[in-house]
């Protein structure tokens, strides 16, 4: 069970974009996303929340930059509508410090990438 947590499944979702497996991250997402939301609504930590928070997120932008690659413009649409809607209607810096987090460790360049071929070849 400790290899199908939703951290493990996001890291080898960054893995797949790298490697241009864009089915296999869409699918390594969906389980991270479908672990979180099944997670026993427990009273999280501060850190436990922040932790899911940015898998959620991390998971988000991986699936839209996969969706993208696919050709599955609405479901990139929706999961947009998720990753900017909550994140940025929080307003509590979360969606930025995970951004900013992914940039540091070199995971933001990689969706960017993605999504700058999703552009026709414009760079972001």
């Amino acid at each position: 069970m400790a290899d199908r947590r939703p951290e493990k499944a996001c890291e080898q979702a960054c893995e797949s974009l790298k490697q241009q497996d864009y089915e296999v991250a869409v699918k390594l997402c969906t389980e991270a996303l479908l672990a979180l939301s099944q997670a026993p609504p427990a009273q999280p930590s501060p850190a436990g929340q922040a932790q899911s928070d940015r898998i959620k997120i991390e998971s988000l932008l991986y699936r839209i930059a996969s969706f993208l690659q696919l050709k599955k413009y609405g479901q990139a649409d929706e999961d947009c509508r998720h990753v900017l809607g909550e994140g940025l209607a929080k307003g509590d810096g979360s969606f930025h410090a995970v951004l900013c987090c992914m940039h540091l460790k070199g995971k933001l360049q990689i969706v960017s990438n993605v999504l700058s071929k999703s552009l026709m070849g414009e760079s972001l």
